[in-house]
């Protein structure tokens, strides 16, 4: 697809809440593969954020800077027209979901997660706050390893995304337009299965109806955007809480999920690997701490193989 609209690039410093491990919470976007849309590559994160009510997203580049107690990104973007780099900078916050008090409570009852909070202190999840962009990276990930949908997506990406230069580095972004009106054999042509195919199909045209107005779903209850989100073709359970998870920043576990079971099983010493709903009493206590203790528990099991 054609590059977004040039526009003039602006220098700032986005200061962060304190005790923020960047480098480590913005891991995983390089950890299974570059997909073009969401970068953390030579120390560097490349992404885009949408402003506002404007049309085209702004891409920024982004270099952690400072310390764990004085966390900040020196950040280089492009800002649409009527944009202020205090918008961008709030954007960049807002995706960052640091809980330190709700973490703090959960650690003093629970010392299993006691000990990640201190083996991997500032360690948060990052979101990825456009609707459509994350349900398709829900999309591409069912049913198959991480790295394959790394390449799925940047297959997407490169084919109907919008390509976007700055700071000498490139970055994509989705519009669901161009998908809404995708044939289904050419996405079968990037390996996406038939019925993932036509999910994201779906999906780009509900963006366009409007059914995924990022303030319309905030403004939903967990069951009721879980209910609004399965209605879409190929969207299930799963994929409706990591969507509470990962673009909301809900405190959710997503108890049905692979990783997730392992990962509790592993942190609380289950003798078996815990069905969903053994996941869900397991970690029925972490309340409003859930979304960022899951993420301390998934990157344990990554990072500290058993």
């Amino acid at each position: 697809m054609a590059s977004g609209t040039a526009a003039t690039e602006h220098g700032l410093t986005v200061d962060l809440p304190a005790s923020l491990d960047l480098p480590s919470s913005l891991a995983p976007f390089g950890r299974s593969g570059d997909d073009l849309l969401d970068r953390w590559t030579d120390g560097l994160l490349v992404r885009t954020v949408r402003l506002g009510s404007a049309r085209n997203p702004s891409p920024f580049v982004a270099r952690p800077v400072g310390s764990l107690a004085q966390p900040a990104l020196a950040v280089t973007g492009r800002l649409p027209e009527g944009a202020s780099v205090e918008d961008l900078a709030a954007a960049i916050r807002a995706t960052f979901v640091n809980q330190p008090r709700a973490l703090a409570d959960l650690a003093a009852e629970d010392e299993r997660i006691a000990r990640l909070a201190r083996r991997y202190p500032g360690l948060v999840p990052v979101l990825v706050p456009d609707p459509f962009t994350a349900l398709v990276r829900s999309i591409s990930a069912q049913q198959v390893n991480l790295r394959w949908a790394a390449t799925v997506r940047r297959r997407v990406a490169e084919r109907y995304g919008t390509r976007h230069d700055v700071a000498g580095q490139l970055v994509h972004s989705l519009h669901p337009a161009p998908l809404a009106v995708a044939a289904i054999d050419d996405l079968r042509g990037l390996q996406l299965t038939t019925s993932k195919a036509a999910s994201i199909v779906a999906c780009a045209r509900a963006a366009l109806s409007g059914e995924l107005d990022p303030s319309r779903l905030a403004a939903l209850s967990d069951d009721a955007l879980i209910a609004r989100l399965t209605r879409l073709p190929g969207i299930g359970r799963w994929s409706a809480e990591w969507f509470l998870a990962r673009t909301l920043g809900r405190p959710r576990v997503v108890a049905g999920d692979l990783g997730v079971r392992k990962a509790i099983g592993r942190l609380y010493a289950t003798p078996g690997m815990p069905v969903e709903d053994e996941v869900r009493r397991l970690t029925a206590h972490w309340g409003a701490a859930a979304s960022v203790a899951q993420n301390l528990a998934l990157h344990h099991l990554v990072s500290a193989p058993a």
